[in-house]
Parts: C-alpha cells; sequence; structure tokens
C-alpha cells in the first residue's frame, strides 16, 4: 500500500488502498465508494476539494458525511439522487452541496460511474467538479439555492402529510408547515386564517435567519375582511381563486382594500422580493391562504414553486379541516358533560363535593361522570361512573346511562345492586353504550347520628374511605362485573358504617392510572396522599388530593371525576 501525504502537506496518512486501474494521472477530484456507499479510496484532487485528508474520508458513508441541502442541513437518504446512483449501479450525473472539513459548504457537480467488479467487488466512482473549489466556498445564503428536484419535492410533500395528519391542534399543525417549508422552500411563510366567525387572522408570520426561525408578532393579528370584487392576489386567495405569483410591485399602486394596505406593509417589512400566494382550502369551505416569499439574496419563486405551493396547501386545507372537526367536536362534548354533570344537593349533616378534570388537548373527551341525589325514600344516591370510549358518543352515552340510572334509583325502592342489575339489563337495548363501570350507593342517617353507606361496585375502582386521624383503606367488598358484558352476573352489596368525620373519596381511573404508571401503584400514592389531607377542610382535601395525585411525571391521559363526601361530628 502506498502512502499519501495529507491535503495540508503535513505528516503522511495510511489511506485505504486505491482501486486497481484507477490512474493517477487524473486531473480530477475522484472517490470509490463501494456496494454500501462507503469511501474506500480518495485522490488528492478530492482530498483538497473536499477539505478532508485520506483518513478522514476512508470509510466513512459518503452520504452522511458529505451530501448536504442548500441550508447545509443533512439530506435525506430518500432524496439524494447520488446515493440512488450508488444502490442501482448507474451512471449518473447531478449537482449539489456538500460539507467540507471545515464545516463550510461547496456546490459540486457530479457524475457516478460504475467500476468494473473487481476480486468480488462492485465499487462506483465519483468524479467532482467543482462550480467554486476554493475553501472559501460559498455558504447557501451567498448563492441562490437549486430548486428543489422531484425527489425532493415528494419527499417534502409526504413529510408535510405525515407531520401535519399526526396532530389535532391547528396551531401546531402550521407551526410544523413553517418548519417545513422555512428554509428550504422559502425564507418567509405567512398564514392568513379565515376563522369561524368569517374574520380573518394573520396567525403567524415566521422568517428563518442565522440558522433560526424568528416569528414576527408585529405583523401578526387581525386583518380587514374579505373583499368581495378585489383582483389583488390575497383578496383572491382568500375567495378560494388560484394560486399567484406576487412582487413587491403588486401592491404599490393605490389600495382597493384593507387588505392591500397590510400586504404593503407586510412587503415592505419583510424585504420579501418575491412571493406566491396560495388558498388553504377545506371539504367545504377556504380555511385561509398561505404565502411563501424569498429574500433578494435567493431566485425568484417561479411556476414550478407555484405548483408545490398548491400541493402544500392542498395538505394542510385537509389537515386544518381535520382539527377544526375535532376541535368542534371535543367542545360539543365538553359543553354536554358540564351541562350534564350534577349540581350537587344540600344534605343536613353531610359536607359534599365533586370536581372534574378534562383530559389533555392530545387526548378526546371521554365518559367519566358522578352524580349525587335524594331519592324518594330519603336517601342519598352517590354515583361515580365511566363510560367506555373517549369521544362525543362517549359523552352521549355518558348521560344515557346517568339519566336511566337516576330514573331506576327514583321509582324502585330497591338496595343499590338490584338497581344497576336493572340498568345493566337494559343499558345494551337502550343506549348502544358496549361497557361502563360504576360505584352506586346510598347513605343513610342512623339514629344514633352516624351515616351508613350501602354500595355496590360494577367493574370500577374501589371507594376510599379516609378517617380523620389519618387511617385510609379501599372499600374492595363486593366488587363486580362491569356492566356491558351480557352475561347477567350475580350482584351484592357491601354496608359499612362510616366513623364521625370520615371522608369518602369516588373517583374515575384517571385519578390513579397512567401510560408510565400501573394501576397498583397510583392506588398506592391515592391513599398516602389521602391520608395526609384527612384533616383539610373538604374542598381543600379534594383540591389538593387532584393536585399531588397528578404531580411530578405523572401525566394525565384521561377525564377524572371525582366526588367526596364527609360525615359529620357526633354529639
Amino acid at each position: 500500500m502506498a502512502e499519501a501525504k495529507a491535503s495540508d502537506g503535513g505528516a503522511p496518512t495510511v489511506p485505504s488502498a486505491r482501486p486497481r486501474d484507477v490512474p493517477d494521472m487524473i486531473a480530477a477530484a475522484v472517490c470509490v465508494v463501494d456496494e454500501g456507499g462507503a469511501i474506500t479510496w480518495s485522490n488528492a484532487y478530492a482530498q483538497r476539494l473536499l477539505g478532508r485528508d485520506a483518513a478522514a474520508l476512508a470509510g466513512r458513508d459518503a452520504h452522511d458525511l458529505l451530501h448536504r441541502d442548500q441550508h447545509g442541513q443533512p439530506l435525506a437518504r430518500a432524496s439524494c439522487r447520488m446515493t440512488e446512483a450508488f444502490l442501482a449501479r448507474d451512471a449518473r450525473a447531478g449537482s449539489g452541496w456538500f460539507e467540507r472539513g471545515d464545516g463550510s459548504l461547496v456546490e459540486l457537480a457530479w457524475l457516478v460511474a460504475p467500476c468494473a467488479p473487481a476480486d468480488g467487488h462492485a465499487d462506483t466512482m465519483v468524479i467532482f467538479t467543482g462550480l467554486d473549489t476554493g475553501p472559501e466556498a460559498p455558504g447557501p445564503s451567498a448563492e441562490p439555492g437549486p430548486t428543489l428536484s422531484e425527489l425532493e419535492r415528494l419527499a417534502l410533500l409526504a413529510e408535510t402529510t405525515t407531520q401535519l395528519t399526526s396532530t389535532l391542534d391547528t396551531d401546531e399543525a402550521l407551526r410544523r408547515l413553517m418548519r417545513l417549508v422555512v428554509p428550504r422552500v422559502a425564507d418567509w411563510a405567512v398564514v392568513d386564517l379565515i376563522t369561524e366567525l368569517d374574520e380573518v387572522e394573520r396567525a403567524f408570520v415566521v422568517h428563518y435567519e442565522d440558522g433560526e426561525f424568528i416569528t414576527r408578532e408585529e405583523l401578526q393579528g387581525p386583518m380587514p375582511p374579505v373583499p368581495e370584487n378585489s383582483p389583488m392576489p390575497l383578496s383572491r386567495a382568500l375567495r378560494g381563486a388560484a394560486s399567484a405569483l406576487v412582487t413587491p410591485q403588486t401592491y404599490q399602486g393605490p389600495p382597493d382594500t384593507g387588505v392591500a394596505i397590510e400586504q404593503r406593509r407586510l412587503f415592505e417589512e419583510t424585504g420579501m422580493v418575491s412571493a406566491a400566494i396560495a388558498p388553504i382550502r377545506g371539504v367545504r369551505d377556504v380555511l385561509g391562504a398561505l404565502t411563501l416569499g424569498r429574500s433578494k439574496d435567493r431566485a425568484p419563486l417561479t411556476g414550478a414553486d407555484l405548483s408545490l405551493l398548491d400541493d402544500l396547501t392542498r395538505r394542510t386545507g385537509l389537515a386544518l379541516d381535520n382539527a377544526r372537526l375535532y376541535q368542534r367536536q371535543r367542545k360539543v362534548a365538553e359543553t354536554m358533560q358540564r351541562h350534564l354533570l350534577a349540581q350537587l344537593p344540600t344534605v343536613p349533616g353531610l359536607q359534599l363535593t365533586a370536581r372534574y378534570v378534562p383530559a389533555p388537548d392530545d387526548s378526546q373527551v371521554g365518559g367519566d361522570w358522578y352524580d349525587a341525589f335524594t331519592v324518594a325514600d330519603a336517601t342519598t344516591a352517590l354515583v361515580i361512573g365511566d363510560v367506555v370510549g373517549h369521544d362525543l358518543d362517549a359523552a352521549a352515552g355518558m348521560a344515557q346511562v346517568r339519566s336511566m340510572l337516576r330514573a331506576y334509583a327514583w321509582t324502585h325502592h330497591e338496595p343499590p345492586s338490584a338497581i344497576v342489575h336493572r340498568l345493566d339489563a337494559s343499558m345494551t337495548h337502550l343506549t348502544g353504550v358496549p361497557t361502563a363501570t360504576l360505584v352506586f350507593g346510598k347513605m343513610e342517617r342512623n339514629a344514633d347520628g352516624t351515616w351508613c353507606l350501602t354500595w355496590t361496585n360494577a367493574g370500577h375502582p374501589p371507594p376510599l374511605l379516609i378517617t380523620h386521624d389519618g387511617r385510609a383503606d379501599y372499600l374492595t367488598e363486593d366488587h363486580g362485573l362491569l356492566l356491558g358484558t351480557g352475561l347477567a352476573p350475580t350482584r351484592s352489596d357491601a354496608t359499612l358504617t362510616l366513623p364521625p368525620r370520615s371522608t369518602l373519596v369516588l373517583y374515575t381511573d384517571g385519578l390513579v392510572e397512567s401510560r408510565d404508571r400501573p394501576i397498583d401503584h397510583g392506588l398506592d400514592q391515592l391513599r398516602k396522599h389521602a391520608a395526609s389531607l384527612a384533616h383539610r377542610p373538604l374542598a381543600a382535601f379534594t383540591d389538593l388530593l387532584l393536585e399531588r395525585a397528578q404531580a411530578g411525571d405523572r401525566r394525565n391521559d384521561d377525564d377524572v371525576a371525582i366526588l367526596a363526601l364527609r360525615t359529620p361530628e357526633v354529639g
């Protein structure tokens, strides 16, 4: 193996062996890669052009080490035409940006040609021709970047679909869109949205500068209404007309509407010299418009970019439509739940309080509920329940089950187990609810002033009883099957006289269970927290119990409903 000097003329390094039949007299930058795309040999021209000595190149993946987009970011392998040529063993030519050893970028033309197989190895030769081969090769901001290739366009559109459809939050979807198109396609991205009240809001004005995304909040905010007859590009886009290429001169004449005034201000403040505007269309309505703009350091946007913009806005419109539909459904379900959750009765001698916390924004509304009411035999009924599901159907099902339980409890003077048996037998036929869990109990006052609880449990987490001195125990008696199994199980009741000044907590599983913690751990933590808070007033007890159960790395994945009761002191 022959030794080669480093590119700076320093101490010799030992590169990989030169492939046979590669002539030393080639006055061009040459690298050879193996079947996997790893560099096996490079000549002195290539080492000088790429700013790396032979040892720094040998054995490294050519794509990962060198290939970048025009902004210096790693280029997706699926978008790399050079890698595609390696794998296909085709003779192909192209150009692109490559990272030198000092981190600078150089734009090079390349030619890939397969070598004749030798010694069982099918290598490929890459010849680089520098458009600027000096060490001061221009970075991406000094020269206009090349137009996206067809493969890069497809990769961008695929990534846009994946990113936007994986969230149901409108703002998050648009933030992801900004980071996909800026600076890959443009230096500026502007989103104007039409609200459900038919008002226009400039929701995002984002710029990419010095490696950072900068939001221009002073350019965001309410916009004038959409004019009906204005021929100006943004006005037309907000009415759903075709996309258009725009320059600052488009808005230099006398403004015909308030929208034109805002557009002139946008161009003046951003320094955009070229822009493209396209409507964001939903299934039924126009949702807004997307504007992409370039500064003077980049080539103007073209018709090819306009076609790409149309594809982007089409995907954006579908994502925003889905997000708005989800938010509308969630709002309806939350309103339904809020109005159906019971107003707690006033019961002489008993303290009652309840809390309901909806799931976080990235989850849907569930079927959790609590209830407390006085029934015909002068007892106080207590209910905590959870209908399976996390959508509007679950909230509607919860309302049906709750109403049926109230009706059975009022019209039939029976133990809780008999009431729940009636509910179970009719629930599937009358509500369409597949399954549900609940604890149903009745509170009655004894002659000595104490209170007696009779309850039955249909597959629900057990009630927690905390005495005033801090002892906490779960009431696990008579834990039966959940509702909706179709098995018609035998249900029974448990009865307990609650100690004076004790606290009874009914809750749904969202309080004790999460994706990252098993329910047994949650139950143990809830018991400990409840015991430590036994002396607190009931409202403070409930708030602190909810807060501590959700503290730390324990996140609220589901709705949470709590119904808490405290008995009086006797004597």
